[in-house]
């Protein structure tokens, strides 16, 4: 009995009946068994150390429209085993070989191709393993009247199994695209509030650097700027906290609220720093969570107090289905090409930018999520001298709390 030490795995390779391949990285041929060197009537010193796609260039014979796909998309699954270091299994491809006895004629073939990564020892692709069987006689009982009888049941499986990996393939590069993105938001938005978080603190160690090296240093007005400065920090911090409590909130304490007593009894907490008008229609109930909904309407303040010159207008309506929350500035207004992006995670306009030097751009993303959480929208509508920041949340009929 043959021990797995004792085993010439070499020697497996080079007789084995499948055609196999060694690829380098790069795709480069390492090795080729006999079965492919007799396939494609070659030594292994014509293809040693030459591309792959260039020992086997695109099918020379099937139309395109045949179920032709070429090398394109052998090189789609040689990148992918080296992006996800695993197997790849290849659909059924059509690559036709030149006849022994007519040369210049091509016969139809078709090949079932399986490529294996060969494993670093800290995970990393060192080589390809290309196998691929021919199925060119199975593909031809298919086609026969009745489809081959057995062949005919398995076929139709094959292929429904074949459609369904395709969808799922086709799926994973949209889940594998969309959390690519998600992870690029989260790096970009990292960056930007590490950004953000070291104005405060730079600003925090300056001002304790000046009161410790000057003993006659007014401590009342470091005191406040240092006040200042954490709360800066505290805003930032609270943000944070929110976006990551924004993907496990429960819904538990949702409860039905009268929309305009709720909005008068945040404005009286509130210390705004511009004269506030406001409109607010009695009995508009919304269910939803008071302290997200708090979170919400304290954001939109926020915001439109930073921009306002004077002046800010609350309303509160209802336009059936929704229960209707606008807030209103006479600031310098949202550009229509800023009305969408003013809620994307970390984006700041220059003019915001400049009004605000160390707002972080997530007040407005994190309001919005909170009304997407209630099945509302938030948006900014068009308005003349100014902005108009709009809040739809479903309108509940009955009695509000």
């Amino acid at each position: 009995m043959v021990t797995r030490a004792e085993a010439d795995y070499e020697a497996v390779f080079r007789v084995s009946p499948a055609l196999s391949i060694l690829l380098a990285t790069d795709f480069t041929v390492l090795d080729m068994n006999d079965s492919c060197l007799s396939l494609a009537r070659r030594s292994a010193r014509d293809v040693l150390g030459r591309c792959l796609f260039e020992v086997f260039p695109p099918n020379p014979a099937a139309p395109q429209d045949a179920g032709q796909q070429g090398p394109p998309v052998l090189q789609t699954s040689l990148e992918r085993v080296l992006t996800t270091c695993r197997r790849d299994f290849m659909p059924l491809q059509r690559y036709d070989i030149e006849a022994v006895d007519r040369p210049g004629v091509f016969e139809e073939r078709y090949w079932s191709t399986v490529n294996t990564p060969v494993l670093g020892p800290h995970g990393e692709v060192l080589m390809i393993v290309l196998t691929s069987e021919e199925v060119t006689d199975f593909v031809r009982a298919l086609r026969r009247p009745g489809g081959g009888g057995e062949h005919g049941s398995l076929a139709q499986h094959l292929q429904t199994l074949n459609d369904q990996l395709r969808r799922a393939h086709l799926e994973q590069c949209e889940t594998t695209s969309a959390l690519r993105e998600a992870v690029e938001r989260q790096r970009r938005l990292v960056y930007d509030a590490s950004h953000d978080l070291r104005n405060p603190i730079t600003g925090l160690l300056a001002e304790l650097e000046v009161a410790l090296a000057d003993p006659g240093t007014d401590l009342q007005r470091i005191l406040r700027t240092l006040l200042r400065d954490a709360e800066r920090l505290n805003d930032i911090v609270a943000d944070l906290l929110d976006l990551a409590r924004l993907d496990s909130e429960t819904h538990e304490d949702e409860r039905l609220i009268d929309l305009a007593g709720f909005v008068s009894e945040e404005l009286d907490r509130h210390t705004p720093g511009a004269a506030v008008r406001t409109r607010l229609d009695p009995g508009v109930c919304v269910r939803a969570s008071a302290v997200r909904l708090a979170r919400l309407l304290n954001n939109l303040l926020a915001n439109a107090e930073r921009h306002a010159r004077s002046t800010i207008e609350v309303v509160v309506t209802a336009d059936p289905p929704d229960a209707v929350f606008e807030l209103i500035d006479d600031g310098p207004g949202i550009s229509p090409e800023d009305r969408e992006r003013v809620f994307e995670r970390g984006y700041r306009s220059k003019e915001a930018s400049a009004r605000d030097p160390g707002g972080c751009g997530l007040g407005l993303p994190i309001a919005r999520e909170i009304a997407q959480e209630h099945g509302g929208r938030l948006y900014a509508a068009e308005h003349d001298g100014g902005a108009r920041v709009v809040l739809r949340l479903p309108l509940v009929s009955g009695r509000c709390s």
